[in-house]
């Protein structure tokens, strides 16, 4: 898996305008190595995250709550508002400004999670979003 998320990380450097989505990544793989310096991000491990599904009871709500089992289709806020696709594979823009991407993890992991997710948890995340093809 190191491997691969190594290939895909050139190949997004290689492809120009493409590589934006890398910069939060590697921003958060190098915060997370901060903590554990053998961390490598997984995707698998951002997905199981994205599906996690949250007990009612908990008052928690799941990632595909809002943005949908499908990260390349667009979603509908509780308040029904639309978002745009998470995968930059279907959205360009998604993952591109890492500003907006620390901005959004961090008030969605509060509604996920109830807490600030990890740079290790963050890492896995996008690593998963930007290999969806």
């Amino acid at each position: 898996m190191h491997k691969t998320l190594t290939l895909l990380l050139l190949a997004l450097a290689a492809g120009g305008a493409a590589a934006a989505p890398a910069d939060p990544l590697q921003a958060y793989v190098a915060q997370a190595r901060q903590a554990d310096p053998g961390f490598a991000p997984a995707a698998s491990r951002g997905e199981a995250f994205f599906r996690l599904q949250r007990a009612a009871a908990s008052g928690r709500i799941a990632c595909t709550d809002c943005h949908t089992d499908d990260p390349r289709q667009p979603g509908r806020t509780r308040a029904r508002k639309p978002i745009a696709p998470l995968a930059p594979v279907a959205n360009a823009e998604r993952l591109a400004d890492a500003a907006k991407t620390e901005k959004w993890l961090g008030r969605n992991c509060l509604d996920v999670v109830g807490r600030a997710c990890t740079a290790a948890e963050k890492a896995d995340i996008v690593a998963w979003l930007i290999s969806i093809r």
